[in-house]
């Protein structure tokens, strides 16, 4: 496979025709070496507009669905941003070849391993890994300047709400199949949050996420 080739045409036939025009995502993609956070089995794959198992039942994100949220988003140098959900890593790469200081929370041990090295590898040494279960938020001093659930949730927990500075945003994928759609939660500076709908996709859940109340009646 030529690798390059393949790249290109990532970029070039899946993620910019999903709206991922902004400059400084697509020079990421192309920077951060995708393949190389893909499992050696589906090295071949690395470019491929699927799911991409990385055992434990979990998968890395479509190429344009990584994209698009990183667009969404919109991390600059300097910010503190929290993922929920390391898997291989790769998107903690693409938060930290951004300039920003990342904290990744996985709830595998064995994941972080793997996630560690290839960081390492790619000379990106701004992403603290943590090991925990973040379904319901992370206990933290800090506040972030953005948050990213990797993994689906069928509702949003308000302790990652409330774990935002003042201009912060989260983005995540809320509801259960056969309905879900990525959000964007902001923090104004008087405390106040809005909620923006941004597209309908489908995530996996993440582990351990809450239920949604079952109404009796």
């Amino acid at each position: 496979m030529n690798i390059e080739h393949a790249r290109f045409n990532m970029i070039e036939q899946q993620i910019r025709p999903w709206g991922v025009l902004d400059p400084g995502v697509l020079s990421l993609l192309q920077d951060v070496r995708r393949e190389n956070f893909v499992p050696t089995d589906y090295r071949d794959l690395a470019f491929a507009d699927i799911q991409i198992p990385i055992g434990q039942g979990q998968a890395m994100m479509e190429p344009k669905l990584e994209a698009r949220l990183l667009q969404v988003l919109a991390p600059t140098a300097g910010e503190t941003i929290l993922e929920i959900g390391t898997g291989s890593g790769y998107m903690a790469a693409l938060l930290a070849g951004c300039g920003a200081s990342v904290t990744s929370v996985e709830l595998h041990g064995r994941f972080l391993e793997s996630a560690a090295r290839r960081l390492r590898e790619a000379g990106l040494d701004s992403v603290t890994l943590e090991e925990g279960d973040a379904s319901g938020g992370w206990e933290s001093k800090v506040q972030w300047d953005a948050i990213l659930l990797t993994g689906s949730t069928p509702i949003l927990p308000g302790a990652f709400e409330n774990a935002l500075t003042e201009n912060g945003r989260l983005v995540a994928v809320v509801g259960q199949d056969p309905i879900m759609e990525a959000v964007m939660v902001c923090r104004a500076p008087d405390g106040t949050l809005t909620r923006k709908s941004l597209f309908d996709t489908h995530v996996a859940p993440l582990v351990n996420t809450p239920l949604t109340p079952v109404f009796q009646f």
